[in-house]
């Protein structure tokens, strides 16, 4: 009788397991160059809902985890991002073959006088003034600390003012996009996603994931007393771990 009750809970286990996510199930694709067919390695497939990725193999391959409507970002450095949604007919064939259309840059000539450089490291890097005097500061989650801010009379008190000011705009932004900032957890949790950001520079698939654009991720950040040269220089994971903290900060003094 007491075998008979443990199988009859273990059933029941599994049953509400089932529950819980009746959808999930994995889906494969390749992806090729739209004009030549040949396979892509290293292109990146980010799942935007679950915030779960992976990387194409040297045939291009790729599996993942997925639900009926959930949106694969795929991006790759030369080519042109792809969002696709995943479909019944996906689920139910498994497999999928997406192209990526190469990028047309143009390169313009530039040329560098404002210094008279002469070509020789020890004494150009004498010619060039060190005029930003940024201080570091350490980001949770990271090794070490990033640029942020100049040491003038108005920079403590900027600070001050942004975090002990219940009205200020950064709280009401963070406070209408609780949905998307929740995946800044997610986010960290995925080793795929955090590598991808950590060698991303333009915003755009940390735009896409929060649900925000480059204009908006500037104004957090500024809200948040970062330097311009942070926001410029920094990559798209120093960025994430930026924001995170500061929201995490406004959390706890919200409750306060």
């Amino acid at each position: 009788m007491r075998y008979l009750i443990f199988y009859f809970l273990f059933l029941f286990s599994l049953s509400v397991a089932a529950q819980d996510n009746p959808t999930a199930q994995k889906v494969s694709g390749t992806i090729v160059n739209d004009n030549t067919l040949l396979p892509i390695a290293n292109a990146n497939v980010i799942n935007l809902n679950k915030v779960k990725g992976v990387v194409t193999d040297f045939k291009g391959f790729f599996e993942l985890e997925v639900s009926v409507n959930d949106t694969l970002h795929i991006s790759l450095l030369g080519y042109q991002s792809l969002r696709v949604r995943v479909t019944n007919d996906w689920l139910k064939n498994g497999t999928a073959k997406l192209q990526l259309t190469e990028k047309a840059i143009a390169l313009e000539e530039v040329i560098v006088k404002k210094y008279d450089l002469t070509g020789y490291l020890e004494i150009d890097s004498k010619l060039i003034p060190d005029k930003d005097n940024n201080y570091r500061y350490s980001i949770s989650g990271l090794s070490q600390g990033y640029e942020t801010g100049s040491s003038s009379p108005g920079a403590f008190s900027r600070v001050l003012g942004s975090i002990f000011n219940p009205a200020d705009m950064l709280y009401n932004f963070f406070g209408s996009k609780t949905n998307e900032l929740r995946k800044l957890k997610k986010m960290k949790q995925d080793d795929t996603v955090r590598h991808l950001l950590e060698s991303k520079f333009d915003r755009e698939t940390l735009g896409v994931l929060l649900g925000v654009d480059k204009k908006e991720i500037a104004e957090i950040l500024t809200r948040c007393s970062y330097s311009e040269e942070f926001i410029r220089t920094a990559n798209d994971l120093q960025i994430m771990d930026a924001i995170s903290e500061c929201y995490e900060q406004y959390k706890v003094l919200k409750k306060k």
